[in-house]
């Protein structure tokens, strides 16, 4: 047996049935056995991307994906999606070739030091020494990438090991490792944790992504029904428990921030998507109950009143336990639960006004609410683009967890379709009437643009639509881009968040025999939405005109509240 094959063989033993990744010497061989051992490979148009995908199948299905790459630029463009794994704590095994052992420090083709270059952006980066170690390492590699906080996990091939060959009997396989252990809190913090609910004034619970990857929804959802305590998903948090759930306050996320005197985040943590726990957009007296798999994340922003140490799954069920013998029920008519609800119907009267407004040029709230009014429910939604991912979180609604991938907690933006493509193969897989859409920005867009004909090679009926402003943030009309830019620099005189205005992305479906559309109309975007939910075996790009100056609505505090702290 050659590298390649131990090295395929030992990922299917373990369990790994997806790779994505760009082939080359010296891993072209690998891409083939990973195929003749069953598991699937996604030949993308960039690395980058590729390790996107490869990370949000982790998140989705809690199991590694690998993602494939060539020696030297082919390993460091893909360090960018290492990172965001990293971050986000999803698990991905990172495979990359590298130039042989023997021409090391020679000027070998593609030589880097790939080992080192990888270290800072994963939870361990190494290179086996011989081929009969393979298996333990790749066994490592899913084990660490899924124990504890998953993360990411970068293994390196040599082309001399690839090639090199020994007897089956002389490889060392190891069984599959077993999933995660499931780890309890301490039952006297639990206790603690219930008694300082019990004497809230102004309880909160925060529930973020950490609790989807968990699937930690069924206690979560058995809590927020028996105990009546308003709660806010973070952006991907979205679905653990229902948008539409009575005890939903994302309206008034503000308001329930700053006043909460009791929060208890299941999954998340205090950073900056949070504002870090601090004045002036939390209550500088807050009581924090915190559930992590990680004990490093307890006292980091602020001090942790009570930390509950072990799976989230887990110690949710602990705290629904001992909440359900106290019968708690937190009162419809408080005065908390009055104020929110209060600011929530204030709040979504203002952006039902902006959604009835479908003047042209549309603003965002009027093309998303017609989006959602059109795609059937339960849709994967994947979101990225400024305006467009922070206003669409309010617009659209998801039921289910694991159903809104965006930026995350690394704010990388070039991850949509990367992600689409991850999603859409597992509802292929798994639930093939389930549809994947994908929102993005027309700067979002371009990141990953030529990903539309992965997309198309592998039969993959996902839903595009550019919310296109002309611009990042905020674009130019073509009177204004062409004053500017005609008879002088544009290098000197276009604003730097500038695109080409009025630009036809739809085109691009063209190349791979698809459909686009153009829209600047509510009518024309839902008559192009319900086209595209026809379509079964292409991707469909929708290319929607808004207003270059259209904006979310007028905001308490700055963004990241950096002109406030």
């Amino acid at each position: 047996m050659d590298g390649n094959k131990i090295i395929a063989r030992s990922l299917a033993q373990q369990g790994v049935q997806y790779a994505f990744g760009i082939v080359g010497i010296p891993v072209i061989d690998l891409a083939m056995a990973l195929q003749l051992e069953g598991i699937k490979y996604i030949g993308f148009r960039n690395e980058q991307a590729a390790c996107y995908a490869a990370q949000a199948i982790g998140y989705i299905t809690r199991k590694p994906a690998v993602c494939l790459t060539v020696s030297g630029p082919g390993l460091l463009h893909v360090i960018g999606g290492m990172s965001n794994a990293q971050s986000n704590c999803w698990p991905v095994i990172v495979i990359g070739g590298s130039s042989d052992q023997a021409q090391e420090r020679l000027g070998a083709f593609q030589e880097c030091f790939q080992v080192e270059s990888s270290r800072l952006h994963c939870k361990m980066s190494a290179r086996p020494p011989n081929l009969s170690s393979i298996p333990r390492f790749v066994a490592d590699a899913v084990k660490l990438s899924t124990y504890g906080r998953p993360g990411a996990v970068y293994l390196d091939f040599p082309g001399d090991l690839l090639n090199a060959t020994v007897s089956e009997e002389d490889t060392d396989w190891i069984p599959s490792i077993p999933e995660p252990p499931s780890t309890m809190a301490s039952p006297c913090q639990v206790a603690k944790a219930v008694k300082l609910i019990l004497a809230a004034e102004k309880p909160l619970f925060i529930i973020g992504k950490g609790a989807a990857y968990a699937k930690a929804e069924d206690p979560i959802r058995n809590i927020v029904n028996q105990t009546n305590i308003p709660f806010l998903p973070t952006p991907m948090g979205k679905g653990v428990v229902s948008d539409l759930h009575r005890c939903c306050v994302g309206p008034a996320r503000s308001l329930a921030l700053q006043k909460a005197d009791v929060v208890v985040l299941f999954g998340a943590r205090l950073n900056w998507m949070l504002h870090f726990g601090r004045l002036p957009r939390f209550n500088p007296d807050v009581k924090v109950i915190q559930i992590d798999i990680s004990p490093e994340e307890f006292h980091s922003s602020l001090p942790t009143a009570v930390a509950l140490h072990g799976d989230l799954r887990t110690v949710s069920k602990q705290l629904e336990e001992e909440l359900v013998k106290t019968g708690h029920v937190f009162k419809d008519s408080s005065l908390w639960w009055m104020s929110l609800k209060e600011k929530v119907c204030q709040n979504r009267e203002v952006n039902q006004r902006s959604a009835e407004d479908t003047e042209e040029p549309l603003n965002y709230y009027a093309v998303f609410h017609c989006i959602q009014e059109t795609l059937p429910k339960n849709c994967m939604i994947i979101s990225e683009g400024a305006n467009t991912m922070d206003i669409g979180r309010t617009v659209f609604m998801n039921e289910l967890p694991r159903h809104r991938l965006d930026a995350g907690t690394f704010g990388t933006m070039g991850v949509g379709f990367g992600y689409a493509i991850a999603a859409a193969l597992w509802c292929r897989d798994n639930s093939p009437r389930k549809r994947v859409v994908c929102i993005e920005g027309d700067s979002a867009f371009g990141f990953s643009a030529m990903e539309v004909e992965t997309m198309s090679r592998y039969k993959l009926p996902v839903i595009i639509i550019v919310v296109n402003n002309n611009g990042i943030y905020a674009g130019l009309d073509h009177g204004l881009f062409h004053d500017l830019a005609d008879g002088s620099d544009p290098a000197i005189t276009l604003p730097p968040t500038s695109l080409t205005p009025g630009c036809r992305y739809e085109k691009m479906a063209e190349m791979y025999g698809g459909k686009g559309y153009v829209c600047k109309s509510i009518k024309e975007l839902h008559s192009a939405v319900e086209n595209a939910l026809k379509e079964t075996s292409k991707p469909t790009i929708i290319n929607v005109f808004i207003s270059p100056v259209a904006q979310r609505k007028a905001q308490d505090f700055d963004w990241l509240t950096r002109a406030k702290m």
